[in-house]
């Protein structure tokens, strides 16, 4: 039997559903826990991709683990427990290229990319949909630079650690970054408010002009 989880890494808790398929043959859930949770402990605080593999027979559980989506790498390494409900109006963080590098070289066996520069733009592709900053700039204008070949010393040497200095850079920029878009996004709701306050107080003779 094969069961297949998204397990909390290190910390995965018994639920009905894993309840539902192990009970039935018999297989202690708690120790089915243990297991997973002792296989997973290195990715403690990302969801991670898990395969049981179950003999009825002889009750034995072998755990397989996947490394972790690229989501929730990208947002392990940059330090956020989220991405950005509003990519267009508020960014989650702010990523050096040698952090993408660091992501990609783990994604890389499970990614279909040929070489290590397609799982670079692979990674910054998903930097879109988490409202992620990379080197201070949208992620479509990085891929790109990337394609441009701006990179392509940094991913040539595989380079995964950024400098104190550039890290300081970008943080320093993010929080600058950050307090003009929390503005912005305050007075658009401010704008929002006021109009739906203005509507609902219009007497029933405006409302039909």
């Amino acid at each position: 039997m094969q069961i297949k989880l998204l397990a909390e890494g290190g910390a995965m808790k018994p639920g009905p559903a894993l309840s539902q398929k192990l009970g039935p043959a018999g297989i202690p859930v708690n120790q089915v826990i243990q297991k997973v949770n002792e296989a997973t402990k290195d990715f403690q605080g990302m969801k991670v991709p898990v395969e049981l593999d179950i003999n009825i027979n002889t009750k034995e559980v072998n755990v397989q683990v996947f490394s972790p989506p690229v989501s929730e790498l990208l947002k392990k390494e940059i330090g956020i427990e989220k991405g950005s409900g509003l990519q267009k109006k508020a960014n989650s963080g702010n990523a050096s290229i040698e952090q993408i590098i660091k992501v990609a070289k783990i994604k890389l066996p499970n990614l279909l990319c040929k070489d290590l520069k397609s799982a670079v733009k692979t990674v910054v592709g998903s930097c879109v949909s988490l409202g992620i900053l990379v080197e201070n700039k949208p992620s479509v204008e990085v891929i790109q630079e990337i394609n441009e070949g701006k990179y392509d010393k940094e991913i040539k040497e595989e380079k995964t650690e950024t400098s104190d200095e550039k890290k300081a850079e970008l943080d320093k920029y993010f929080e600058e970054l950050k307090i003009n878009q929390e503005k912005l996004v305050k007075a658009t709701q401010e704008e929002s408010e006021k109009k739906e306050s203005e509507k609902k107080e219009e007497t029933p003779e405006e409302k039909k002009k």
